[in-house]
């Protein structure tokens, strides 16, 4: 493997992953349940970055996502015998929603496992796409917990559990993604794909790598959860120990042992995108787009200034992999966006102990353009004696190194908890 940036990985593939898998009759089961999905030439795209970039828009979908292709195609397969006892799934999102409107569709019995902690939001959603074929449970404090109590549940039961990505009928559905996209367009120089748990990657790779193989496929994950990106250095699916949760359709802590052994073989590059790259392009597409994404849904776009120069006169291809975004995120991804873009810094600041230190502050230290978002006295008691959070928005990120001269010229005593990601965890 050649020497890559560590936020990139390299596959040295083969043409053959996801041999056997059946496309035409996944296909021909999803035909009337799943939309056939707009693939859309973005002319702004286009024009930055000098390409012909078309979006796959699986945030059109019918369950604004790609996983009703997967959780339909398989539980469609399953002998009459065992559908009719009944499916389990366990979801804190896209796949739960997914599973939900097959079992209407099938009216098969399903029950939903969710985390307690679930936004009331999916809940509502799932409750909403399944009806009154589907059960929620809500157990466990975390996924992991939930899908532990689910898979006993199911064996309790003697049902059927359909898993979100680690299944040959939930890959070749995710497939279906990508026979669309060849049916409507030829000569793509490059196509990047999401990667959470793998099906999609493995699914959509795995058709073009039969039906396109010089389209070069790139897979895309966040910076805090790389499992895809580990799993291909080590040469076998691992176990992160923690991951960052906030991309959460592509934030798990292990990938699966069936879509990694596709994915090594069908991607050919593997790449890491900042969460906050991952706001700015959700705000960017929100406002110049009208495109309302969640976060996982922006990643293969958020990617795109990483290939520029690969790119530059080629046929693209991003799969926009859904658009489930609760509007409650939307402080956190407008925070994000501007520490990422290096237009918010927070600082505690031990002011002086005498009259008039924080007005020099304001009327020296800042800048004409600078505003204060937040002031906050971090002791109860005494607090002209304690140090104040201090959170800074600028309108330039050229303006910081001026804002910590002028901080150096006035002997400003200053800690940046931005650099420090345990205070900043504690106290943003």
């Amino acid at each position: 493997m050649k020497e890559e940036p560590a936020h990139r990985v390299h596959v040295d593939n083969s043409p053959l992953g996801g041999k056997g898998l059946d496309y035409k009759s996944a296909a021909e089961r999803l035909s009337g349940i799943a939309t056939k999905t707009a693939l859309q030439l973005s002319h702004s795209l286009s024009k930055k970055y000098q390409a012909n970039v078309y979006l796959k828009r699986e945030d059109l979908q019918v369950v604004r996502s790609y996983k009703l292709r997967g959780a339909y195609n398989m539980m469609s397969s399953l002998p009459k015998e065992q559908l009719q006892r009944g499916v389990v799934c366990a979801s804190a999102g896209n796949h739960a929603q997914g599973f939900a409107y097959s079992c209407k569709k099938l009216g098969a019995k399903g029950v939903v496992f969710m985390p307690i902690i679930t936004p009331k939001q999916k809940v509502t959603q799932t409750k909403m796409f399944g009806e009154d074929f589907i059960e929620v449970k809500l157990i466990g404090d975390t996924f992991d917990d939930c899908a532990i109590a689910a898979k006993q549940f199911t064996q309790e039961n003697d049902m059927v559990f359909i898993p979100p990505f680690d299944d040959y009928k939930i890959i070749e559905g995710q497939a279906t993604v990508g026979v669309e996209i060849l049916e409507e367009l030829a000569g793509i120089d490059f196509l990047f794909v999401p990667v959470g748990g793998g099906g999609l990657s493995a699914g959509v790779g795995s058709y073009f790598k039969t039906f396109s193989p010089s389209t070069k496929i790139i897979g895309l994950e966040p910076e805090g959860a790389p499992s895809m990106f580990q799993a291909l250095k080590a040469g076998r699916p691992i176990t992160l120990e923690s991951i960052d949760r906030f991309v959460d359709g592509a934030a798990v802590k292990r990938v699966g042992d069936i879509t990694f052994s596709i994915c090594k073989d069908v991607l050919d590059d593997m790449q890491l995108v900042a969460e906050g790259k991952v706001c700015s392009t959700i705000l960017k597409l929100y406002n110049e787009e009208a495109i309302v994404v969640e976060p996982a849904g922006a990643l293969s776009i958020a990617a795109l200034d990483d290939y520029a120069n690969d790119i530059k006169g080629k046929t693209i291809v991003c799969i926009v992999s859904g658009s489930n975004n609760d509007i409650d995120r939307m402080p956190e991804i407008k925070e994000r966006s501007l520490q990422y873009e290096g237009l918010k810094h927070y600082f505690l600041v031990r002011f002086a102990q005498r009259p008039g230190a924080l007005r020099e502050f304001l009327n020296h230290v800042l800048g004409p353009n600078d505003d204060i978002t937040r002031f906050e006295y971090m002791q109860k008691t005494n607090k002209e004696t304690g140090p104040a959070l201090v959170g800074i928005e600028l309108t330039s990120k050229h303006d910081y190194d001026d804002l910590l001269q002028r901080m150096k010229d006035f002997q400003i005593d200053y800690s940046e908890i931005n650099k420090d990601n345990n205070l900043f965890g504690y106290l943003i």
